[in-house]
């Protein structure tokens, strides 16, 4: 068989590179904004980061859902903060130019009429919008649907009540190192024992599988009395996560801002009337976990950008989910 070898470390640490992952993988793909509850009325927004770029999805009073560019037209201010909201018109704080929630400019404040200003020439830049199983999900420039995207995932979480668990919980978590560093560590579960020792003692590991699937890769290992998870952890491509826990789930986006830092984005959701300390239970089980990643994961970068480290090879049993995530991520970055 094969012998495959981790990619080339300098994919990890070169900045030229992260420039065309932004264009050739963030903004072409489909990227999870979080719960579609948080726009379900006129006025309210959620406001997300992708890659660096800021874009929002508002409701309108028509009943509309429309995504665009949080950036004033004007000077490129940041119009939004980050999170959800309630506003009426969108309105810049830099200068005080505003929108109406279709993204046309409303007013142009002391701007002055020589020349005047052309409203219909400066509507906010648009950006697609689409929702899922109670997900909202922003692309800059699609190459695919979102259903063609989310591909085997839509079959395999048919049957989870996805819909009817709240939205509550909501964390973001950061750490120095690359997105791909982590998204690798996150699609193989061959770390368990030496990073993770309670995980560990709470599956049955040597029954820990990984498989690949179109968009997704899927890791499941019986879980032991006391676990909150179920067992079933799923990463979509390029940089999303869910995890079924009794009585609801998380997702998460993995989100670059910088070659070597990254943030990730949790969401989570609970079946109405769970009590807050079933809720705290797997909200801190799940950032106590990820948080352990995060030390190997800062180590690791440190190494690909001293030079340190020469590719070595992927575990054919354990990793054929860093194998395909890999595989995406070269043939995304082909000119």
């Amino acid at each position: 068989m094969t012998q495959y070898l981790n990619l080339d470390p300098k994919l990890y640490v070169d900045p030229a590179v992260f420039q065309a992952e932004r264009q050739r993988i963030f903004a072409r793909s489909w990227q999870l904004m979080g719960a579609a509850s948080a726009v379900a009325e006129p006025g309210q927004y959620l406001a997300v980061d992708i890659a660096g770029t800021p874009v929002l999805a508002i409701r309108g009073r028509d009943g509309a859902l429309r995504g665009f560019k949080n950036v004033c037209r004007h000077r490129g201010a940041k119009l939004l903060p980050d999170g959800k909201g309630q506003c009426g018109l969108i309105v810049c704080p830099y200068h005080k130019w505003s929108f109406a929630d279709t993204g046309r400019l409303v007013q142009a404040p002391w701007y002055g009429k020589d020349p005047a200003i052309i409203p219909e020439d400066w509507p906010l830049e648009p950006v697609q919008i689409a929702t899922w199983r109670g997900l909202i999900f922003a692309s800059l420039d699609p190459v695919e649907s979102l259903e063609d995207q989310l591909g085997d995932l839509v079959a395999e979480v048919a049957e989870e009540p996805l819909e009817s668990y709240e939205a509550t919980d909501t964390a973001t978590v950061s750490f120095d190192a690359n997105w791909k560093v982590y998204t690798d560590n996150f699609v193989e579960g061959y770390h368990i024992p030496g990073t993770h020792p309670s995980f560990y003692a709470a599956i049955d590991f040597e029954a820990f599988q990984t498989t690949a699937h179109k968009g997704m890769v899927k890791m499941t290992a019986p879980p032991k009395e006391g676990l909150f998870y179920r067992g079933k952890w799923l990463w979509m491509w390029p940089n999303w996560t869910l995890s079924l826990f009794d009585g609801g789930f998380s997702v998460s986006r993995i989100n670059p801002t910088a070659v070597d830092r990254t943030d990730q984005h949790y969401s989570f959701f609970f079946r109405p009337g769970t009590p807050p300390e079933a809720r705290a239970k797997s909200v801190q089980g799940t950032l106590a976990v990820v948080k352990e990643d995060y030390t190997i994961c800062v180590e690791t970068h440190r190494n690909y950008a001293a030079g340190a480290y020469s590719p070595g090879p992927l575990s054919g049993h354990h990793e054929k989910g860093v194998q395909y995530f890999q595989e995406k991520v070269s043939a995304a970055l082909q000119p």
